[in-house]
């Protein structure tokens, strides 16, 4: 288990500068359980409200990312429709840091290298706060849904 003092990530600073009200959670990883079921139990919440981010490529649109419930499996015909493609695929994990500028356990739907079309689960409307991660492993960032939505200029939908 690895618990590291947090310095504010590249999430943080967006988040400042947009005038965002958020929080930083730090919590113990284990880099044999980077699962969302193991950030909810760290944190104590529960998992319906700690958000993983995934990123896709569709056959027409290129790439673009959802943000699901930790405990949920994106269903990729439902991400395909909400994003104008026939059908999309996650991508392989070799190409998260190239294109995101995330690693896998750290890849936030905030501040990558670039702005990719984004899809919150519509559940995400039914908390005051949710959690994403802030960059990093072993950093969560709480905020609103719908102000997330506003930072990654994301919309909410059915995509589980």
């Amino acid at each position: 288990m690895k618990k590291e003092t947090v310095a504010k990530t590249n999430v943080c600073r967006l988040l400042d500068k947009a005038g965002v009200t958020y929080d930083m959670v730090a919590y113990e990883w284990d880099e044999s359980d980077l699962s969302a079921t193991h950030v909810a139990e760290a944190l104590g919440e529960d998992i319906e409200c700690v958000f993983k981010t995934i990123v896709l490529h569709g056959d027409k649109t290129g790439h673009f990312v959802c943000v699901v419930p930790g405990d949920s499996e994106i269903d990729l015909k439902a991400a395909a429709k909400v994003s104008a493609n026939k059908k999309c695929e996650l991508i392989p994990m070799k190409e998260l840091l190239p294109l995101t500028g995330y690693i896998r356990g750290g890849c936030s739907p905030i501040g990558m290298k670039k702005r990719f079309p984004t899809y919150i689960h519509s559940t995400a409307r039914t908390f005051d706060t949710i959690y994403v991660s802030g960059g990093q492993r072993g950093l969560q960032i709480r905020l609103s849904p719908l102000r997330l939505a506003e930072m990654c200029g994301a919309v909410f939908a059915e995509i589980i």
